[in-house]
């Protein structure tokens, strides 16, 4: 596809969103809105969706890359949120398979009664999980323990409990949520930021929105609009309703990306008990090893939220009494931040974001706006069941029965052995990996590696902006490819090469992609321990 191409169709979707009248408008490019307009236009509802940044720019392409039912919630008795999510872990195993994969998790014990404690909570864990469980857990010798987890902290171990619960790759299934919203028609455009809620009488009918490569204003009209923006909701809701009270109290999770070395096997290993009583993830993740996550209140909502000291000395200070080597500053190759879109459904009180509901709440406003809000990337498909089907309900839409728990999300197979012929950064692919292959026959030069210290070729480049709707070189290195999380000092030092490439694809000049490298390297610092 060439760059003048690339370029038209993006004229076409903004054309389209300003000149044709909507079943549904969806606002937000995460886990949620994503999801939402899959489930819209899966139903046979025309169906926009637009996002300020780029998908899942912010909270959903920063989790701790779990599809989980919530072990941390059976100890608090939500039975009811954990079969949600556990029904939920295992339909998207079925349906992105190519994302989706189980993983070991160990709880060390290193005391007696450790073993039937944990040993009979994830049995329950299992029990929940019903015919859609990944597999069963079981109880380790200390010698077992150390056999899967080599460098596990050995002092006064007693032993183990191993679970299974699912890992993915978040940003990559957004992107994948994205092309299923479109293989059904969604007309879908990022660097779409909405600045106004359009209203005809007392009925939202739509959104006004600016894009930010034209300075374009445009109008999309709509018989219902989804708010679908995560932390972000209440201004949205503000611009429906001034007075809407506040429903969304931000809380930071920070994550510490390593060395595989710090993780010999490939399970992963759950610190239940830290410094404040919070879960801790030691996780292996396309090569490196992920530790987190911090759990901060925040008063402000941040599309870029940066980690704080303390946060990072917490993750440091618990992961070294679970693993041999103790990690410092100096192994971190990248750390990053998100923001839980937590709910407060009275308002906020500046309570600790543990009590703040975990659940997510779908609310019609008087003006029939849809906002749905809290939740987590696992229950995604959940949450946009519900948002739709209150659409049904407020009268905006005819009734269509929602059919997406057997949806395959694209890339997906039925056969789950169908790429395991690709290396690992191709198999995120998953049905476009052998088109990927020939691309790069056909262009030897996007064959060449991308940076020593990380996994792809340049072929994702281009991919990115012929297939994935990447507009700037933060898109390719932090959420097409992963480059920026595996190690941020790599993904400077090939930016400018990147950058050219992603320029080539698109049409712009060298002096584009030289500003593009000088953004990134901006952007990037903030991901490493000075």
């Amino acid at each position: 596809m060439s760059a003048a191409n690339i370029q038209q169709q993006r004229m076409d979707t903004l054309r389209k969103l300003g000149g044709e009248q909507f079943d549904v408008l969806v606002i937000g490019g995460g886990a949620t809105g994503l999801g939402t307009a899959v489930d819209a236009a899966h139903r046979g509802y025309k169906t926009a969706l637009v996002e300020a940044h780029d998908w899942a720019k912010g909270t959903s392409s920063r989790s701790t890359k779990l599809v989980h039912g919530g072990v941390r919630y059976l100890e608090q008795m939500d039975f009811a949120l954990v079969m949600e999510a556990l029904r939920e872990r295992g339909l998207l195993h079925k349906n992105a398979s190519h994302l989706v994969h189980p993983l070991a998790f160990i709880v060390p014990r290193y005391t007696w009664w450790e073993g039937p404690f944990y040993g009979t909570g994830l049995k329950l864990y299992d029990a929940l999980a019903g015919k859609l469980n990944l597999k069963a857990s079981s109880t380790l010798s200390a010698a077992q323990t150390i056999e899967k987890i080599p460098n596990v902290q050995r002092q006064d171990l007693q032993g183990g409990i191993e679970y299974y619960d699912g890992q993915f790759d978040d940003a990559r299934l957004a992107v994948n949520l994205l092309q299923t919203a479109q293989q059904f028609g969604t007309v879908a455009a990022n660097r779409m930021a909405v600045t106004k809620v359009i209203h005809e009488g007392a009925r939202a009918t739509g959104a006004m929105c600016r894009c930010e490569e034209t300075q374009q204003d445009i109008c999309i009209r709509a018989k219902v609009v989804v708010n679908a923006t995560g932390i972000f909701a209440d201004s949205i809701r503000r611009m429906d309703d001034p007075n809407a009270t506040p429903m969304i109290e931000p809380a930071q999770g920070v994550h510490l990306v390593l060395p595989q070395s710090f993780l010999a096997g490939d399970t992963a290993i759950m610190v239940p008990h830290t410094d404040d009583g919070r879960v801790l993830f030691v996780i292996p993740w396309h090569g490196r090893v992920i530790v987190g996550t911090t759990d901060t209140p925040m008063k402000v909502a941040e599309i870029e939220p940066k980690p704080m000291e303390e946060e990072i000395g917490f993750i440091l200070r618990n992961a070294a009494r679970y693993l041999q080597g103790e990690p410092t500053r100096a192994d971190v190759l990248s750390v990053f931040a998100g923001q839980r879109p937590l709910v407060h459904a009275g308002g906020t009180d500046g309570g600790a974001s543990k009590k703040v509901s975990r659940e997510h709440v779908v609310q019609t406003s008087a003006s029939g706006l849809i906002s749905v809000m809290g939740g987590k990337w696992t229950t995604y498909r959940k949450m946009a069941e519900d948002a739709i089907d209150a659409a049904i309900k407020s009268g905006a839409l005819v009734t269509a029965e929602c059919q997406t728990e057997n949806l395959l999300v694209h890339g997906a197979s039925h056969n789950a052995d169908a790429f395991a012929h690709h290396p690992e950064w191709l198999r995120c692919y998953g049905s476009d990996a052998d088109a990927l292959v020939a691309l790069m026959k056909a262009q030897p030069n996007l064959a060449a590696p991308m940076h020593p210290r990380l996994p792809y070729a340049m072929v994702v480049v281009a991919w990115a902006a012929r297939m994935e709707q990447a507009r700037t070189l933060e898109d390719v290195l932090s959420r097409r490819t992963r480059s920026l999380l595996l190690d941020a000092k790599a993904a400077m030092e090939c930016s400018a090469e990147v950058a050219q490439v992603l320029a080539d694809e698109l049409g712009h000049d060298r002096a584009w992609a030289a500003q593009q490298t000088a953004y990134f390297a901006q952007l990037a610092r903030h991901y490493l321990l000075t």
